[in-house]
């Protein structure tokens, strides 16, 4: 017996090596069945080495056999495709005031979940725990082992620095401000944990669900704040310090004198947001408290919560058109709460937008409600774990790790 994860005198990888597997992995992520032979044509690889790989990534529950191609005489090959169901991914929604969890496969496809009703003000401990004993409720029901899930993906409700999985100064978020979310885990799953804010992977989401051949999308996200989702060259966006997309503390010249809770004056959040709404409706005579109550008010005809909510749009748009030009972005797609106002939100922004951006940005630029709507925080939470997991790199550690071994 020898092992078969050996590696060049440079310390790289050799021919019998994991990124060998990882790069057929890759292929096979596609979903298409492929024949040894075929691997081995498409790699310029021995076959007899594209064997000894599949076999690895077969041990590690991510590749499995899906049946005999058809034959040309003799015996028909068999053909091999990623093992959706072979492993999963944890996704994990947490907002102001709720949380909800979802077991998915590694196609995305949601095979089981929860939620409850937990103020996100409540603190890191009382919502990671519910986290924590409804994910190995999900797991058992599913008759998974812990170490069935290959990584877990979080959103939050604030500022996130991607890199270390640590909320950074959120302001609906009392007691989280660095809080170690990753580690909070390390003693319940042996996953890794990808922590970012929620308007982010409700752009995964919405991306996934609905515009998987979009690589340039904008996700904006209308509710208590305002923020948006930037995927660019089919790449999410974070920047330098994961706040890339900040978009509702823009300026706008219109609201230059009205105070934003960040300290600054004019931003685009205390314009057009769900409670800034809420507020101009009130100085008017109405009693609207949340978002949910300006829909309400829209839904049932109010001409004045109708032309606040297009005055919305149209704000939302001015920011936007900016956005227009230095992105340049297929698609626009409005998310959260407030879009359930439906197309008279979305009319103040295509307003401005088409008439203020170049003729060529917007040539055939779509600006559209979200068709994922509640469903795309957790989606694209399950999508940042799968991402992860199945990145090359990835799979190359988990190929080198197992103890896998073959005669050659």
């Amino acid at each position: 017996m020898t092992d078969i994860s050996r590696q060049g005198q440079d310390g790289h990888v050799t021919a019998l090596g994991s990124s060998v597997a990882s790069d057929l992995f890759q292929i096979l992520r596609d979903g298409r069945p492929r024949t040894r032979t075929e691997l081995s044509s498409m790699t310029g690889l021995a076959r007899s080495t594209v064997a000894l790989r599949i076999d690895a990534l077969m041990n590690l529950g991510l590749v499995g056999p899906v049946g005999d191609a058809v034959s040309t005489g003799g015996r028909p090959s068999s053909q091999f495709a990623i093992a959706a169901s072979g492993r999963v991914v944890l996704g994990v929604d947490v907002g102001a005031s709720h949380v909800r969890i979802a077991v998915s496969d590694l196609t995305g496809r949601i095979q089981a979940e929860s939620s409850e009703r937990i103020r996100v003000a409540e603190g890191p401990e009382a919502v990671l725990s519910w986290v924590s004993t409804a994910a190995h409720e999900l797991l058992d029901q599913l008759g998974r082992a812990p170490g069935d899930l290959l990584a877990i993906g979080i959103g939050l409700p604030g500022p996130v620095q991607h890199s270390s999985g640590r909320p950074i100064n959120p302001p609906i978020m009392p007691g989280w401000d660095r809080f170690d979310v990753p580690g909070w885990f390390h003693d319940s799953f042996d996953a890794p944990v990808l922590v970012d804010n929620d308007v982010n992977i409700m752009a995964l989401g919405e991306r996934e669900l609905s515009w998987p051949e979009v690589d340039h999308l904008i996700f904006v996200k209308v509710a208590t704040g305002i923020g948006s989702g930037v995927i660019s060259g089919g790449i999410l966006q974070r920047g330098a310090q994961g706040t890339a997309g900040d978009i509702g503390h823009v300026h706008v010249a219109r609201g230059a004198d009205v105070p934003c809770q960040c300290g600054n004056r004019g931003c685009l959040e205390a314009l057009a947001s769900g409670p800034a709404l809420a507020r101009d409706l009130r100085d008017t005579g109405m009693s609207p408290e949340s978002s949910q109550d300006v829909v309400e008010l829209v839904k049932g005809g109010n001409i004045t919560a109708i032309q606040a909510v297009r005055q919305a749009g149209r704000d939302i748009g001015e920011v936007l058109t900016t956005c227009v030009s230095l992105i340049n972005p297929s698609v626009i797609v409005i998310g959260g709460s407030l879009a359930q106002a439906g197309e008279h939100l979305i009319a103040g922004v295509r307003e401005i937008v088409y008439t203020r951006s170049m003729p060529l940005a917007t040539e055939h630029l779509q600006i559209t409600q979200s068709k994922a709507g509640a469903d795309a925080a957790v989606l694209g939470a399950c999508m940042l774990a799968i991402h992860h997991a199945l990145s090359p790199a990835n799979i190359e550690e988990m190929v080198i790790g197992a103890p896998t071994t073959a005669k050659v």
